[in-house]
Parts: C-alpha cells; sequence; structure tokens
C-alpha cells in the first residue's frame, strides 16, 4: 500500500514509476540475498542489475515490523520519495513469500541474557573492532556513562533493544516519512500550473482514502502534512491580495481538501482526543486570512430532507461565507450514539414486523427504517464517511435509509403541492424550496449515495486490481445485477433501482443558480458525472419500471422538481438531464418521453423579468432570490445544451408530423440565440435530406420555418453570418420546392436587407443550378423569374445606392424590368438618393452594355453629385471623371459641351484639369461608329467653345492653388512647388497668349512674395 499512488500511472511507465511493480521485479530475477530476522528485526541485501560497463549496485536494506506493520525502513539506496522504494518491497516480499527460507533469531536482548561476563566482553570488543570508524565514539560515550554511579542511564531500568518490538499497550503506525511528503506536496504545488502537478496531488488525496479505507492512522496524518503545505502555498496570499480567484484546478483540488476532512472528523470510532486534534487544528486554520471560501450560495443550516412541507426561512449562514473546512468544522460537532442511527447501522432487518404507524419520524408505512436526525448533504457525508473508514455494510445500511426517507418525503412534497396547485398555477410564479442544490453540492450528497448503492451491484472485480481504472480498452462497460434490498422482502426492490431513483430525484431537483463561475461550473461536471453513472445502467425491464415512475413524478412535482409546470425564474435549467431521460424513454413510452422534453425545454432566466411591485409580496426568500440577480458564467454552455436537446427530439421525430411540429412551437418560443437556431435548422435540413432516402416533407418545413425566424431576428441586427445564414435559407426553400422560393421572395422585406435579397436571394433563386434542380417547366420558370426581377425592383426603390446595379443586370432580360430599373436610377439620382461613385458604377455598366447615351446621362448626373478641391490630386473620383470626359470626347461635340460646365463646377483640382484638357486635344476614342459615324470628329480647338471656358478654369485653378500653396509653405516643399509650377507653365502655354499670361503670373508672385527671397531666387533660376 505504501509503494503505489491511489491511481494508476500511464500505461508504459508503470514498471518505472511504481515502486511495487520494480521490488516484485528484482525479487522474482534472485536479486535478494542475505536475509536474516533477529526479533522484530529483518534485515537483506538487494542486487539491482548492472547497467552498461557498469558493475551491479547492491544496496543493504533494514526494516523494523510490529504487528504486521512495517515501523520503520532503512535502505542504503538513500531513495528520497513519500513511498517505499523498490528495495524494501523485495524484501518485504521476499519474507512474505519465501517466511520458511528466512533465518530467525531471538531478539538480541535475550541472546545477551544468555552469555556470561568473558562472553560479553568479548562480544562487544569484537563488535566495536568490525565497525571501530562508525560506533568507537558511541561506544566510549556509553562506558563513560555507564562508569558514572549517578548518570541516568544507570537510573533507568534494563536497556533498549531495537530488535524486540513494541509493548503490547503502545501504539503501532505504519512507517511515513512525513518530511518527505511535506517537500513532495511543495514542489507539486509550485507547479501548480501543469497538469501532471494536479493529477498527483489528487492521486495522493486518494492514497488518503485507500488508507481511511485500511483504517490507517497515516491517512489522517498525511493529510494534515498535505494541508499545512496547502496554506503555505504563496499563491494564496497573492490572488487574495490580487482580488483574483483561485485557478479551476487549485479550486478542485481545495474541495478535494475540504471534503476530506469532513470523512475524517466523521471517522465512527476514532477516540475523543485525536476528534479533539482535528478540530482544534481546522479552527486554527479555518482563522487564516489566507484560507480560501467555499464558492457558492452554499450554507450547512439550510434544510434539506428534513423540512419537505415547509418552505425554508432565509438561512441565518447565508450572508456569512464559510472557509474549505467550515463543513469539517461543523461536522466534529456530530456523533454516532443515537440509539436509532446505530440500530440502522446495525442490521439489515432493522424494523421489519414492526407494526404500521409505531414512529412515523422513525419508520416509513412499510415499517422501514428513516433517517431525519441530519441535513439530507450532512447524513450522506456519514455514508461516505462509514465507506472511506472501511465499514461498507454500514454505509450500505444507511444509504438505504436515506433512499427510503427520501423517497417518503417526495411523497409528501407532491400530497403538499396538490393542495396548493390552483393557488401557484393561478400566481404564475413559484419560490425556489431548496437553495441547497445537491448536484454540484461540496458534499456531492447524491453521488455519494448512488456510489454507495451501486458497489453491491457490481459483477465485475476491479476491486482486486492493482489498476482499477485501467480497462483493457479504455471503455470498458460496467456490469451491474440487480441484488434485493434486505429492508423491503417481498416489494422486489434491489439496490441498483433505489439507485438509479436517488439519481433521478437529485438530477430532477429544482434548485437555485449558484454564485461564482466555479460553483456554476462544479454543476455542470457533476450533473454530467452522475448522468456517465446512469448510462453505465443497462436498462432491463424493472429499471425501465423506474425510470417511468420518476418521470411521471418528476412531471406532477411542482416547486419541487425542475419539471415542474411552474418554476423559479433562476432555477438551474434541466436541458442536459432531460436530454438523458428522453433518450432512456424514447424506446418504451415516447409520449412521456417528449413531455419531458418539452417541459425541459424553458430557460426561464431569458424570458422573463420580474417586476419590482411583484417582489414586496412574496415571502423573504423570493425577496432575497429577485434582488440577487448572479451572473450566469455558463449560460453559454446552457444555452448549448438546450439546442441539444431540440435537436434530438426533431431527429427522434422525423416522420411524425405531430410531434414535429409540437417541437418547433417549443423551439419558436425557449430558444433565443440565432446562432443556435440556426444550427438546429442546419441539422433538422441534413437529417430530412438523408443521401440514400425521399427526403421528409415535414422536416424540411421545419427547418425552413427555423431559419426564417433566424432571419427575422437577425434582420437589424447584423452578423458576420448574415450571408451564410442567408444562402443556406435558399437551398433548404430549393429543397422544399418552386413554392418555397417564391414564398421568401414575395415576403423578402421581412426577412431581408435590400442588398441581400438582390444580390443572394433573387440572383441564387434563378441561377441555372437552381432552376435545374427545380426540375420547372417553362411556365414556371417565367413565374419564377419574374418574381426574381419584382424583387430585384423593390429592392432599388427602397435602396437604390446599393440595389441598383444588380437590379439592372437581373432585369437585362426582360425590357419593361430593365427601363423600369433604370428609371427608378434616374429618380434616385435626381432625388439624391445615389452617390456620385454608384452612378458613375451605373454608368460604366450602361457603356459596357452598349448604351453610351445612357451611360453619359448617369455620368452628367454624377457630376451633380461631385466636389473635387484645388488639393484633392488623388480623389477616388478621379478615374470616373477621366472616364466620363472620354464618354463624352467620342459622343461628340454636344455632349462635350454640355458636360464642360459641369465639370467647371465640380472639379477645382488644377492638374485635373489640365488632364482633362490634353485628352481632349487628342482624336477620340473608336467610339465613332456607336454614335453612327464613320470617321471620327476632329480634336476642337482650346481657343473655342468649350475647351476654351475649361482653359481658362484651368488656368484660374492653377493661380489660386499657386497662392493657396504660397501662404504655409514651408523651405522643406519648395522644390515640390517648382515642379507645380513647371505643370502650370504647360497649362498657361496651351492658351494663344499663354507665355504672356505666366510671365505676368510669375511677375505677380516675385511681387507679391518678395519676402521668401530664396523661393523666389529659385523660381527666378527655373523660369528667368
Amino acid at each position: 500500500m505504501y509503494s503505489s499512488l491511489g491511481c494508476h500511472p500511464p500505461e508504459g511507465e508503470r514498471d518505472s514509476r511504481v515502486p511495487f511493480n520494480r521490488g516484485l521485479h528484482l525479487l522474482q530475477s534472485g536479486a535478494v540475498d542475505r536475509v536474516l530476522q533477529v526479533g522484530f528485526h529483518l534485515s537483506g541485501t538487494v542486487t539491482e542489475p548492472a547497467g552498461p560497463s557498469e558493475p551491479e549496485p547492491s544496496f543493504h536494506v533494514s526494516i523494523s515490523f510490529d504487528r504486521c506493520k512495517i515501523t520503520s525502513v532503512s535502505c542504503a539506496c538513500d531513495n528520497r520519495d513519500i513511498f517505499y522504494c523498490a528495495h524494501v518491497v523485495a524484501l518485504s516480499l521476499y519474507r512474505i513469500r519465501n517466511a520458511r527460507q528466512v533465518e530467525l533469531r531471538l531478539p538480541i536482548s535475550e541472546t545477551l541474557s544468555q552469555m556470561n561476563r568473558d562472553q560479553l566482553q568479548k562480544f562487544v570488543q569484537y563488535l566495536i573492532s568490525a565497525h571501530h570508524t562508525e560506533v568507537l565514539p558511541t561506544a566510549q560515550r556509553l562506558a563513560d556513562e555507564i562508569l558514572l554511579l549517578g548518570s541516568e542511564i544507570n537510573r533507568v531500568h534494563g536497556a533498549p533493544d531495537p530488535t524486540a518490538g513494541a509493548g503490547i499497550e503502545d501504539a503501532n503506525c505504519w512507517h511515513l516519512d512525513e518530511e518527505q511528503i511535506q517537500e513532495q506536496v511543495r514542489q507539486l504545488l509550485s507547479n501548480g500550473g501543469y497538469y501532471g502537478a494536479s493529477k498527483q496531488l489528487q492521486s495522493m488525496f486518494n492514497k488518503v482514502r485507500e488508507m481511511l479505507r485500511m483504517r490507517d492512522s497515516n491517512g489522517a496524518r498525511m493529510l494534515i502534512l498535505m494541508t499545512e503545505q496547502f496554506l503555505e502555498d504563496p499563491r494564496l496570499a497573492l490572488w487574495r491580495q490580487q482580488g483574483a480567484g483561485m485557478t479551476d484546478k487549485c479550486r478542485q483540488l481545495w474541495d478535494e481538501l475540504g471534503a476530506l476532512w469532513v470523512c475524517v472528523v466523521l471517522n465512527p470510532h476514532c477516540k475523543p482526543e485525536e476528534r479533539a486534534l482535528w478540530l482544534a487544528l481546522l479552527k486554527k486554520w479555518n482563522k487564516l486570512d489566507v484560507c480560501p471560501l467555499e464558492e457558492g450560495n452554499y450554507s450547512f443550516d439550510v434544510p434539506g430532507a428534513t423540512a419537505a412541507l415547509q418552505l425554508p426561512s432565509v438561512p441565518s449562514a447565508a450572508g456569512a461565507r464559510q472557509t474549505v473546512f467550515g463543513r469539517a468544522i461543523k461536522a466534529g460537532e456530530l456523533r454516532w450514539g443515537d440509539c436509532h442511527l446505530q440500530k440502522i447501522l446495525g442490521s439489515d432487518c432493522y424494523g421489519l414486523g414492526m407494526k404500521t404507524g409505531v414512529d412515523k419520524l422513525c419508520f416509513d408505512p412499510q415499517g422501514r427504517p428513516l433517517w431525519l436526525g441530519d441535513p439530507f448533504p450532512t447524513a450522506c457525508a456519514r455514508v461516505d464517511a462509514l465507506r472511506s473508514h472501511g465499514y461498507p455494510r454500514e454505509a450500505l445500511r444507511l444509504a438505504t435509509a436515506l433512499a427510503t426517507t427520501m423517497r417518503l418525503q417526495r411523497r409528501h412534497q407532491l400530497e403538499s403541492y396538490k393542495q396548493q396547485k390552483k393557488e401557484i398555477l393561478h400566481k404564475g410564479s413559484t419560490s425556489i424550496t431548496n437553495l441547497e442544490g445537491w448536484v454540484g453540492h461540496p458534499l456531492d450528497p447524491i453521488g455519494c449515495l448512488c456510489r454507495t448503492l451501486l458497489e453491491p451491484c457490481r459483477t465485475d472485480q476491479e476491486g482486486l486490481s492493482l489498476y482499477p481504472d485501467a480497462a483493457a480498452d479504455g471503455k470498458k462497460k460496467v456490469l451491474h445485477q440487480h441484488v434485493p434490498v434486505p429492508s423491503s422482502p417481498g416489494s422486489g426492490e434491489s439496490y441498483l433501482a433505489l439507485a438509479l431513483e436517488v439519481a433521478l430525484a437529485g438530477l430532477g431537483q429544482q434548485r437555485a443558480m449558484p454564485e461564482g463561475l466555479y460553483a456554476q461550473d462544479k454543476v455542470v461536471r457533476s450533473e454530467e458525472q452522475l448522468i456517465a453513472l446512469l448510462d453505465e445502467m443497462e436498462p432491463d425491464e424493472r429499471l425501465v419500471q423506474v425510470l417511468r415512475k420518476q418521470a411521471a413524478l418528476l412531471l406532477e412535482g411542482g416547486p419541487f422538481s425542475g419539471f415542474g409546470e411552474v418554476v423559479f425564474r433562476e432555477s438551474l435549467p434541466m436541458h442536459t438531464f432531460a436530454r438523458y431521460l428522453f433518450s432512456a424513454l424514447l424506446p418504451h413510452d415516447a409520449d412521456l418521453a417528449y413531455r419531458l422534453a418539452l417541459r425541459a425545454m424553458r430557460l426561464p432566466v431569458l424570458e422573463t423579468v420580474m417586476p419590482a411591485g411583484d417582489i414586496l409580496h412574496q415571502n423573504p426568500l423570493d425577496s432575497m432570490m429577485a434582488n440577487r440577480f448572479p451572473r450566469w458564467f455558463i449560460l453559454g454552455h446552457l444555452e448549448t445544451r438546450q439546442c441539444e436537446l431540440a435537436s434530438a427530439m426533431l431527429t427522434a421525430a422525423k416522420g411524425d408530423p405531430k410531434w414535429l411540429h409540437t417541437v418547433l412551437g417549443s423551439i419558436q418560443q425557449n430558444i433565443h440565440s440565432p446562432a443556435l437556431l440556426f444550427k438546429l435548422a442546419q441539422d433538422a435540413c441534413k437529417t430530412a435530406t438523408p443521401a440514400s432516402a425521399p427526403p421528409d416533407a415535414t422536416l424540411l418545413n421545419i427547418s425552413l420555418e427555423l431559419g426564417l425566424q433566424v432571419m427575422r431576428m437577425t434582420l437589424n441586427t447584423m452578423t458576420w453570418r448574415r450571408r451564410e445564414m442567408v444562402r443556406w435559407l435558399v437551398s433548404c426553400a430549393t429543397e422544399i420546392g418552386v413554392q418555397a422560393l417564391m414564398n421568401i421572395m414575395q415576403n423578402w422585406y421581412s426577412l431581408f436587407t435590400p442588398i441581400e435579397a438582390t444580390t443572394i436571394v433573387a440572383v441564387t433563386g434563378t441561377t441555372p443550378a437552381t432552376l435545374l434542380r427545380l426540375n420547372l417547366a417553362f411556365g414556371q420558370r417565367d413565374e419564377l423569374c419574374a418574381r426574381a426581377r419584382a424583387v430585384a425592383l423593390q429592392c432599388a426603390m427602397k435602396d437604390p445606392q446599393n440595389c441598383s446595379l444588380p437590379a439592372l443586370t437581373l432585369c437585362e432580360k426582360d425590357h419593361a424590368a430593365f427601363e423600369a430599373a433604370y428609371q427608378i436610377v434616374l429618380d434616385s439620382a435626381a432625388a439624391a438618393g445615389m452617390g456620385h461613385s454608384h452612378l458613375f458604377t451605373v454608368a460604366r455598366y450602361m457603356e459596357h452594355r452598349g448604351l453610351p447615351l445612357r451611360a453619359y446621362k448617369l455620368a452628367t448626373l454624377a457630376f451633380s453629385h461631385l466636389s473635387i478641391a484645388f488639393n484633392q490630386d488623388t480623389h477616388p473620383a478621379v478615374n470616373d471623371v477621366l472616364w466620363a470626359c472620354s464618354l463624352s470626347h467620342s459622343l461628340g461635340k454636344s455632349q462635350l459641351a454640355a458636360i464642360v460646365p459641369l465639370i467647371i463646377q465640380s472639379v477645382q483640382c488644377a492638374p485635373m484639369l489640365s488632364d482633362i484638357l490634353r485628352r481632349w486635344s487628342l482624336p477620340p476614342p473608336g467610339l465613332a461608329a456607336l454614335s453612327g459615324r464613320r470617321h471620327a470628329p476632329k480634336p476642337p480647338g482650346l481657343d473655342k467653345a468649350p475647351l476654351g471656358q475649361l482653359l481658362e478654369a484651368a488656368i484660374a485653378a492653377y493661380v489660386s492653388t499657386t497662392h493657396s500653396r504660397l501662404t504655409h509653405i514651408s523651405p522643406r516643399h519648395y522644390s515640390e512647388f517648382i515642379e507645380f509650377l513647371c505643370k502650370a507653365r504647360e497649362t498657361f502655354l496651351l492658351a494663344p497668349d499663354g507665355h504672356l499670361q505666366f510671365g505676368q503670373f510669375l511677375d505677380n508672385l516675385k511681387q507679391t512674395y518678395k519676402g521668401k527671397k530664396k523661393l523666389m531666387l529659385l523660381v527666378r533660376e527655373r523660369f528667368g
């Protein structure tokens, strides 16, 4: 036991890491030699295999033992670890397996008593001679003390004998290297961020439980040592100073530490002085500033199973948060001396044959014993303590009594609810009847009870294996059998059925969401662990009966059940549990399975907000809970589980229109996340359209309906997934048929933005691939395309800026529709509904379609919305302006003359104006054929209208720009300014008297800015 951790290491590392296996290997290879037992002292030599180019190392091992326990060990290997080394294991196993081959000697004191004086003197002298370097100083010191008459050694009767063993009254315990345990825990905590460190610490906790089960007093000693090191962890003070929470791994370790201490102090047969010592330590640790608090709104004194009929008052401890040791300190006040409790623990048949109604507080109507002496979680802690301390039969008896008590309490709760049902349903709200939920509770009462009840039902022999959780394939199915409950003869009740009933009742309990991220996450993990335990049970006929009965009780349970008709707003949802129940019940009672799952679909915390006025008319607990409003850190996880439950129902209901529509209504009412609704829609569509079977029309329509709901929900809150959602919706409608596609087009305004309806819905719905998939007749094709064009025109009217071009593209093959789209563009441009960039884009499209006059018209409209300042050389519309100028040049003088005033009005940028002039001074591009001419027109003169006006505007722009730049010019921009003047001169020289105008312009500059001497010097050097 002291040579391995409480759990096995990885497969490939067993021999190298577990001292027991290594010691066993050394024994089998004949490495143990020269074994001698003197009294209660065993010694021998263990030889390790030789390494490469190294001799065989030999280690001398000494072991002292007393009453079948190793009390001390010594090995020359000096291996410092918390477990016995492989050499100690090898020597111990040799003594166990080869007892007859071990040479036995009496304790050394007995041998010495048989010697006379000469023999004793010879013995001592030979001993000193053999080991004079080691023992000579000690021998001399002892001789001096013995020769001194009044010395302490002479006042003591007899002499110590290490081989004689302890007295019968003396305590004996296994050897435990306390120093090494402290060092090991300290080192593991310093590596707390690593997964392996947390796993090893958990294994040490398992080792403590193993010691407790063997009733080894070192279990508590080891836990004390570990606790002291945990409290010395420097991270505790840092976290407290920073106000930060500890990591999840660390929090789990502290939880286990607190639960272990509850087990230790609840030891049913510990001595009073031991319990007093533990409680003193716990109280001392509890007062430390760094001692972590228990997370979650739990309290030790909240009534559980003992207050079934009355609503609990606000717990006194709710305001004062307790530390992780608080429960252990409270548990230290509990005793095992109650007469009724002792009778429960002492016999399987206690209560049998008793008359009905003898004592309602101690027995149920069938005479089975009840235990109401503790709150339910505390009573379950007693069960855990009995199991942990090696009393499995007593633990099973108490667990059976608690399960019976829970069943009776639920029956009373149901009767109480039936009397108040009308009032509660009329009110439409309820209080939480148990603030301290049993699933996720720090003491894990439901898990403890279930594991205890399942223990006698296992048919495998895992308990005999060195590595119980190491299945051959890692997925070994646990087999259970029905073992009858002795206290219920004739009823056919078994521990297996009782465990299932307890688990279902605990998971179905209506409970409040605890405070804090870790506490909420723990609730989820505990629920999943319990469901994994239920999954191990093969549902035979007896278990199915229990399932059906408990499911019906959960539906009728009112405020005591999470499946009741009315639940508290902040009660924990039942989605994960309901999914298990749905899958388990579906093959046996589909109607019950669907009713349970549909009832569990709700998520009240997202649906209602309690009005402030209503709080005044509630009981104190309601008011406290309503004002608490904790943060639901795991809300996203809960919504995902809700979605998975809905998906399971949709998949199971395939082919059943009645249930499909019922499930759809529940989804639409209860799921509020567009992303999850979209996932549901996709899953339903995939399920409805298998590759090897015809599609399910009802499920397909439900998939489409869910998709339409997503579109409506996200219409005004755009997400990055909208385009994907819209495309999927069109493909889903295509799978259903042309009518579905027509319907979403007809109602596009409530589902899509105009740009989505035009560019995705209308376009995708009329692509050749879609038309081929729909396999339509010509008339139907025309109708669908006409609907798409109508949608495009409506979108263009609603959002002309973004939808005009897609609408024109979609309407190309229909003259009337195309003309209508073009007119929408003209009307929007006139009403300033479209900017210059969109108008230029549509104009280019028109030119590309062979409609240059319409393109020219749109370009002129674009100029009315355009303004390019003198310093905007890189304006985004530069290329559009140049393109429009080229287009007007190619169309003829009249178009050119008409556009020049618009350019002068819109463009004040001198370089751009000069660029346009140069382009127009060249022959027009080859568009003569489009305007009905055989030869291109000659370039217009720059001295005549309309280019003369443009030239004057360009020169004026250069003059004004020059003065603007000179106002705030710095020396580093002088060279750039000279280059600008060079471009200006080129433009001036295009005029007949341009040379003269440019000279006058320069003279004016020199006179006006004569203070800028350096700049004017550069101007003279360049231009004279």
